[in-house]
This record gives C-alpha cells, sequence and structure tokens, in this order.
C-alpha cells in the first residue's frame, strides 16, 4: 500500500493520489528551499564569523593577570647602543644655550590626562630627527592591561636600543629601561583623582561590564552613591573604575590607602620619573619639560587632541566630587605628594620667569591654531571632513572631537599644521606602526556600526 507523503496524517490512498500528491511535492522545493539555504548559510557564516572573533580575541586580550608581573628572560640590563649612536646629553638651561636636546625619553601614558596631546609632542619631535620608537606589535598599546614586557615590542631584538617609548602599557620599570640608554628622561603626567576616575567612567564606562546593571540616566552618580555595590576588583576591565594612575604605574590599585607599601611606591615613583606633569597646569608643566630635555618652542606646541564633548550629565561637584576623591584614596596620596613636588620645581624655575614662558607658550599655540585649523577650534566627530583627521571613538558614542586644516596653509606651516593635528592612530601608522589587530577591530566596529 502506499502512503500519501503531504498529508498531515499518514494514511493509505490510491495511485492516483499519490501520484499527484507527487507531482504536489517536486514542486514544492521550488517555494521553500530558498528560505532554508539562506538561514542554513546565515548560521554557517555566523560560526565561523564568532569563531574568527574568539580566535582574534584571544590574541587581542591579554590574560587576566593584572597584578603579575612577567619579567623577559634576559637580564635587564641597558641596551647596547650602535658605536655610531652618541650617546645622550644631560639636561641643561635650554635658554642659556649650552646643552643638547634630549632624545632619549621614556613616557609612561597615562590614560585620561592629555597624554595623547603630549604623545603628539613626541611623535613630532622624534619624526623631526629620525628617532627610534618602540612601538607596540599588533596594537596601538602594549597589551595593556598586562604588564609590559621587552617582547611586546615591534621587531624587537635582545640588546636592542630605542630613543623613545611612549604608547599606553601597565609600567614595568625593569623591562622598561632595559630598552634604553643610561641617561634617558622618563616623564609622566597626572590629573585630579576625581575628574579622572569622571572621565575615565564616560569613556571606558561601555567596556566595563560592572555599570551595565546601572539604570539611572546618570549612572556615574548612581555608582557613587554606593560603590560597593557595583564594584568588583576581579571583574573585567575593572581597573579603570578605581585608582587608575595607581595601576597604570604598575601597582595594586586595591591596597589599603593607609599601608604603608603606599608611600613606598611614591617615593619610588619619585625617584625613577625626572618630570611628573600636571593636566591641569599643562602649560607650565611644558614649560619644565622644555627645560628638562633642552628642546626649542617650538617642540612643545600643541592643539588639544582626544579631548571628550561636553557630557549632557553635569560634571561632578560637590558632595559627588567628594565621593569620587573618596573612592580613589590611593591616587589622591599620589596627587598629593606630586602637586607638591611640582610646585617645588616651579619655585626653583622662577615664578616669573614661568609666567613669561608661559605666555610665550600660549602665543605661539594661538597662531598656529589661527593658522593651522578651520573654524578656529575643535568640532564633533560627524563633522570631520577628512577621515585621517578623525579621532578613535570609544564604544557605541562618537564623543571626541577633532579638527578640520584648513584648506590653504602656506607651504612653511603646512606639515606642522598636518602632524599637529593628527590622531595618535594615523600617527602611529605614518610612523611605521604595525597595527593591524588595531585597524582590524576598527574595519569591525564601522562594519557593525558600534
Amino acid at each position: 500500500m502506499l502512503v500519501c507523503p503531504l498529508l498531515p496524517v499518514l494514511h493509505h490512498c490510491s495511485f492516483s493520489e499519490f501520484r499527484r500528491s507527487t507531482l504536489q511535492f517536486s514542486e514544492m522545493p521550488l517555494l521553500s528551499k530558498k528560505p532554508w539555504e539562506s538561514k542554513a548559510k546565515g548560521l554557517v557564516l555566523g560560526a565561523l564569523f564568532t569563531s574568527f572573533l574568539l580566535l582574534l580575541y584571544s590574541y587581542v586580550v591579554p590574560p587576566l593577570h593584572p597584578n603579575v608581573a612577567f619579567t623577559t628572560s634576559e637580564p635587564a640590563a641597558p641596551c647596547s647602543p650602535a658605536p655610531s649612536e652618541s650617546e645622550v646629553a644631560t639636561s641643561g638651561n635650554g635658554s642659556a644655550g649650552r646643552c643638547q636636546p634630549r632624545q632619549d625619553i621614556v613616557f609612561m601614558k597615562t590614560h585620561k590626562t592629555a597624554s595623547s596631546t603630549l604623545l603628539n609632542i613626541l611623535f613630532r619631535f622624534g619624526q623631526k630627527h629620525g628617532l627610534k620608537f618602540a612601538f607596540p606589535n599588533g596594537r596601538n598599546d602594549f597589551h595593556y592591561p598586562s604588564y609590559f614586557t621587552r617582547s611586546l615590542v615591534q621587531d624587537y631584538r635582545p640588546g636592542a636600543c630605542f630613543n623613545i617609548i611612549c604608547n599606553h602599557m601597565r609600567f614595568h620599570y625593569e623591562e622598561v629601561r632595559g630598552l634604553v640608554r643610561p641617561g634617558a628622561a622618563f616623564i609622566t603626567v597626572i590629573r585630579d583623582p576625581a575628574r579622572l576616575f569622571e572621565s575615565s567612567f564616560h569613556y571606558f564606562g561601555s567596556v566595563v561590564p560592572l555599570t551595565w546593571k546601572l539604570s539611572s540616566h546618570d549612572k556615574l552618580a548612581e555608582f557613587l552613591q554606593d560603590p560597593d555595590r557595583y564594584y568588583d576588583p576581579s571583574g573585567y576591565n575593572a581597573h579603570y573604575l578605581r585608582n587608575l594612575l595607581f595601576f597604570d604605574l604598575g601597582y595594586d590599585s586595591g591596597l589599603d590607602p593607609g599601608s604603608p607599601r603606599v608611600q613606598e611606591h611614591i617615593l619610588e615613583v619619585e625617584r625613577r620619573f625626572h618630570l611628573v606633569l600636571l593636566q591641569e597646569y599643562f602649560d607650565e608643566s611644558l614649560v619644565l619639560l622644555r627645560e628638562l630635555l633642552c628642546w626649542d618652542l617650538e617642540d612643545m606646541l600643541y592643539f588639544k587632541l582626544n579631548a571628550r564633548r561636553d557630557s549632557p550629565v553635569p560634571r561632578l561637584s560637590g558632595e559627588l566630587y567628594r565621593r569620587a576623591t573618596a573612592w580613589n584614596l590611593l591616587d589622591v596620596r599620589l596627587y598629593r605628594h606630586f602637586n607638591a613636588s611640582f610646585w617645588q620645581k616651579v619655585e626653583a624655575f622662577g615664578r616669573e620667569r614661568m609666567v613669561r614662558e608661559v605666555a610665550e607658550l600660549r602665543q605661539a599655540n594661538e597662531r598656529m591654531r589661527r593658522i593651522c585649523i578651520d573654524g578656529g577650534q575643535a568640532v564633533d566627530a560627524e563633522a570631520i571632513q577628512d577621515s585621517a583627521m578623525q579621532p578613535w571613538q570609544p564604544l557605541g558614542v562618537k564623543s571626541i572631537l577633532g579638527y578640520n586644516l584648513k584648506k590653504s596653509i602656506g607651504p612653511h606651516h603646512e606639515q606642522l599644521c598636518r602632524r599637529m593635528l593628527t590622531p595618535e592612530i594615523q600617527y602611529l601608522s605614518d610612523l611605521g606602526a604595525n597595527l593591524w589587530v588595531t585597524k582590524l577591530w576598527k574595519f569591525l566596529r564601522d562594519f557593525l556600526r558600534w
């Protein structure tokens, strides 16, 4: 007996009925094949794409051992410069004309402290003088938040010497000093911890799962009402939400603020770094840096890069500012120490001289603003006309401002204007850094409209 294939309940049927049913069934794939094929293709492509992302993630994201430092197996002795490479001069008085510009510099690039602006200054100086940069390999940071190791440097070979190290890292002094000659200048920049916390919260919040459970419009205020309720020090990317300066400098950001180790670490930073700049007094900091490095005024010119558009949420004030300060007590102790030592350096430099040189720097910056910037000010990302001037944006929102270069700039200033306005990622590429991971991530973000 034959069974009719198209009926919902199996039953016997005649041959003619079966033939008609078979003819109907043979025609059905024309109607149902395409949707099923599309779904199958979608599942296969989705599986392949997910597998690719997982492989990429395993390469891009460093191991989650943020408080464990690893040291390269070779000795951490200073590098061995080639015979043709001259030893750098020590610091001196730039205005006296007796010193030589220092060319060996380690810039410990902290987060959300105007460090991208200082990075541009170092890029320009290194490019101008043909210096050798220690670049990350594949990314624009040294596998942060893992500790820095020499093996992360692009084209690194044991004994290799570099002039400038300046990309984001979690600082490891012994590893870093093995890449530069003795006498290299170590510098970094810090910021009021409450303001830094606010900026970090807004910029990195979308990649910190701890913040996803916050439901109010002002997530920062909600977090600060009871931070212990939301914060887990072992959470993914949690380091962005507490004592970020201490973390970036290579120390345990979860230390008890009353521990004697806190002061020991602060004094260690003082011994290792020749200058700690203050973001709030950036021009004064650059004057001191110019003195330390014996550079020309043109080398210190800058435009503010990677600045965030004003948030619709009010800035921290009053009680919230006090809460943010109390939440970041390790950074507070660090900041207070170097704020005091900064003004001691200003006194030694001379207050009147400082006022004169700050005014000179600001006048020169204002002159370059009129020469270089179309409209004279930073604009939203959507208003930037040249993609080469488009800054990197945080996930989910285009809040970082950029610039439009004037169309008609004289030949004497054209190159300098473009370099001063070029964002970090594009400048790294121009200097020869291998950024394949960063570029691939950007392609995926653009494709997915993240």
